[in-house]
């Protein structure tokens, strides 16, 4: 069957790069920027639940809790990103390997620590050696998405720690003198009134976030940051049909028009969320909507 891409003395123009654009590795460059928003779709509300959790242990009135909760925010947030990137997927891979081969392979008797390497036996393996492509890109995706969430995890603890004490105290007070428990007051009274002070810092980390997913190419997984750079730099006729000098710049500029793109959104949609959170409160944002509708 004749191809329209397959004849050379056709690959001209427009024609040559509506081929190149459509070849099987630029299919993958725009599968990848549904691995990034797949990530942030994930991670966003993991993170927040880690966040949660971490703020309801910072403020518990069980200390060992609150020590947890916030040593938890202080040493995540005190560790540089990258390098927390960097160790922990290699640590929780480990760990999780280091784990199975003592389950799966009693009768080992070689250390599992020689020199530099880190040896388990085969059985171990995370993902088996055995298992499809597909395991293994599934396998890295979830090492970064709970990496993601940790990291990520300890800010928005910070954030919801504050936005829970700028809530007036009085609120609480009130809700108990009518008889509401402690428990009561804090579901029913504190956490619908804190997203209105958590959610400016939360925008912001949710900003933050979006510009940290080009971390994922430390981690392994093929994303558009690995993709641009791997189809930008040079090709010559050796090694494709579509030779080329280094187009990175492109790419990368492509790249930077989809993230301010995904950020306008963003900040779009935040703010409409902020005016709606913000209705009938005693804000700032509160009171300039009542004056704008008086």
């Amino acid at each position: 069957m004749f191809s329209y891409c397959s004849d050379p003395s056709i690959l001209e123009g427009l024609s040559w790069l509506s081929c190149y654009l459509t070849t099987g590795k630029h299919m993958s460059f725009y599968v990848s920027f549904g691995t990034v928003l797949l990530l942030l779709a994930i991670t966003a509300p993991t993170a927040l639940a880690f966040g949660f959790a971490g703020a309801m242990s910072a403020r518990a009135r069980f200390a060992p809790l609150s020590w947890i909760g916030k040593g938890y925010i202080a040493i995540v947030r005190g560790v540089p990103d990258i390098a927390f990137f960097l160790f922990f997927v290699i640590a929780l891979d480990q760990a999780i390997e280091w784990s199975r081969h003592k389950l799966m392979c009693r009768d080992w008797t070689d250390p599992i620590r020689q020199g530099n390497d880190f040896v388990v036996c085969a059985e171990a393996k995370m993902p088996l050696g055995t298992a499809a492509q597909w395991v293994h890109e599934v396998y890295g995706f979830s090492l970064a998405v709970i990496t993601f969430a940790i990291v990520f995890g300890a800010f928005a603890a910070n954030v919801l720690f504050g936005a829970m004490r700028a809530v007036p105290r009085a609120q609480m007070e009130t809700a108990e003198a009518y008889g509401m428990t402690h428990r009561q007051a804090f579901w029913r009274i504190l956490v619908p009134q804190m997203w209105v002070y958590a959610l400016p810092g939360l925008s912001n980390l949710w900003m933050v976030l979006i510009k940290a997913t080009p971390l994922l190419f430390l981690l392994g997984v093929e994303d558009i940051v690995y993709w641009a750079r791997e189809m930008g730099g040079s090709k010559t006729a050796r090694f494709t049909a579509y030779p080329h000098g280094d187009w990175r710049m492109w790419y990368f500029f492509a790249l930077l028009v989809f993230y301010l793109a995904f950020t306008r959104v963003s900040e779009i949609v935040l703010d409409r969320l902020m005016k709606r959170l913000t209705h009938g409160q005693a804000t700032s944002g509160g009171e300039a909507q009542r004056r704008a509708n008086a």
